[in-house]
């Protein structure tokens, strides 16, 4: 069964469509008012191997805030759809990633069960046109819509870019391994029988 989905969401502040393949090859298509979040998202494509495409009209004349949380809750609720009934994932994912001077973990439950826990000290500063305080509005989306318990930390870094790209390329490799389907597993790996 092919592990896609495609996800619209529309609001009086953005337009978002996310279309998602878990078992692709990295390649993507990604549209976004805010070039910065437009390779952040490419970036989840290319090292989690997903074929992503993601286009995206928001209010950024205000700030970049609606846009980005929006993507990442629509991103969560295309990951959420193409999982199905979870059976067979391996539902875990964690990975810790350097960065030149930037060293970042991530670790994530697809468990139905959304909560966030961001430790990764961001200043109030812009890299082009995007505020690198939304990066955890990001993610915190994703964990919404797409039920998982996500934990981001920094471990060592300077360099602003260096350290918001490392946190989501480790957030596509830990949401690589989580997604992935386990071949020794029977059904859904819990013991509750549901995620």
């Amino acid at each position: 069964m092919p592990r896609t989905a495609a996800v619209e969401r529309r609001t009086r502040e953005t337009a978002i469509t996310v279309e998602i393949d878990l078992d692709g090859s990295g390649r993507s298509s990604i549209r976004t008012p805010l070039p910065f979040l437009s390779h952040m998202l490419d970036q989840i494509a290319r090292h989690g191997l997903f074929d992503l495409t993601v286009h995206a009209e928001g209010d950024v004349e205000i700030d970049g805030h609606h846009t980005t949380e929006d993507c990442g809750i629509t991103l969560g609720e295309a990951v959420l759809q193409a999982l199905g009934d979870k059976a067979g994932i391996a539902r875990y994912g964690e990975a810790t990633l350097p960065m030149d001077e930037a060293l970042a973990q991530c670790a994530l439950d697809l468990s139905g069960r959304p909560f966030f826990v961001c430790r990764v000290p961001l200043p109030k500063a812009k890299l082009g046109t995007f505020d690198a305080e939304l990066a955890p509005v990001f993610f915190e989306g994703f964990a919404r819509g797409a039920g998982a318990n996500l934990h981001l930390r920094l471990l060592e870094g300077d360099n602003l870019h260096h350290i918001i790209e490392i946190c989501f390329k480790a957030f596509a490799k830990a949401l690589m391994k989580a997604t992935r389907i386990e071949p020794r597993s029977f059904g859904v790996p819990s013991t509750k029988g549901m995620l």
